[in-house]
């Protein structure tokens, strides 16, 4: 059972991180047309309006007025400052730049749950989460397309790894509220504060968009940005937040970067070689290594068990 478990939290992690990759080109096109305002806002309310409708077809789960401000802070972190950031960052630097920015985010996630959940920082666990990061930046370093991408703002990149920080607290710090609500309670609640943050701000510019004169790839561009990398993406990344640990989750962040070379070679725009063979060994090998480290509760398991024998 705990095994079944188990996968299910990795395989919705994974199509997780595989949505969010595909969002960097994508969300990068949109910004050609659209203020990095309006595409977070349209991106907030489009999925408080999915969640809300599909709470409609799930059980009634009544949440605490102590949670309920929890979740506001939960939906700063998980939304706010993490997607926002990460849209206004995108806007000002590269989508390969971007890419290697969301690398950070295992490490920054090690350091707050040894921190924050005393979570053991094992040999394993240092050495899986190296391979990643070696792995997923020989893989964007090798990419002809990431050669010819120039190099990215500061300040965009900068903006990229404070979203990837907040989200790091956000897995680590509000765990505990992942074990006690479902899935699509957590998120109504997220989106809609998220929403209510944005609105104030992008309702005029919103207000003058000409959708009239918006080319059709720009709708489909809103809809993957509401529907998959949003809507779809967290609930299955807080499936796996249910199921597996944060250092764990935050891993397949290493993902994205693939995705994104897949799509360039399938685009044409590069080619795989013997370097991109290695880089994803790496990358998988690295989440193989930090899946099988140990955690607190199963080293003092083992502690107690060395005491009583």
């Amino acid at each position: 059972m705990t095994t079944d478990k188990n996968l299910k939290g990795h395989a919705a992690v994974l199509a997780a991180n595989i949505m969010w990759g595909l969002n960097a080109p994508i969300g990068k096109s949109l910004l050609n047309d659209l203020s990095a305002l309006s595409v977070t806002t349209f991106r907030m309310v489009g999925a408080a309006i999915c969640f809300w409708i599909l709470s409609l077809f799930t059980p009634k789960e009544h949440v605490d007025h102590h949670d309920m401000v929890r979740l506001f802070f939960a939906a700063l972190f998980a939304v706010v400052f993490n997607q926002g950031l990460f849209i206004f960052g995108l806007s000002l630097t590269s989508p390969i730049d971007a890419s290697i920015v969301t690398t950070t985010m295992p490490i920054i996630t090690l350091i707050v749950a040894a921190i924050y959940l005393k979570e053991p920082v094992t040999n394993k666990k240092v050495l899986g989460i190296f391979m990643g990061a070696m792995g997923a930046l020989i893989l964007i370093m090798s990419s002809q397309s990431g050669a010819a991408g120039g190099s990215g703002n500061m300040l965009g990149n900068l903006l990229c790894l404070i979203s990837q920080f907040s989200f790091a607290i956000y897995l680590t710090v509000f765990r505990d509220l992942t074990q006690k609500y479902s899935p699509v309670t957590i998120s109504k609640w997220l989106f809609v504060y998220a929403s209510m943050c944005y609105i104030p701000f992008s309702y005029q510019g919103i207000a003058r968009i000409d959708f009239t004169a918006l080319p059709w790839e720009n709708f489909l561009q809103i809809g993957y940005v509401i529907i998959f990398a949003t809507f779809l993406s967290y609930i299955c990344v807080m499936t796996g937040q249910r199921l597996l640990r944060p250092t764990i989750v935050s891993m397949y962040n290493y993902v994205q970067p693939i995705v994104a070379t897949i799509v360039a070679v399938t685009l044409g725009m590069d080619t795989f070689g013997l370097s991109k063979d290695f880089a994803v060994l790496l990358v998988f090998g690295g989440v193989y290594f930090v899946t099988h480290s140990k955690s607190r509760a199963q080293l003092e398991a083992e502690k107690r068990m060395k005491e009583t024998s």
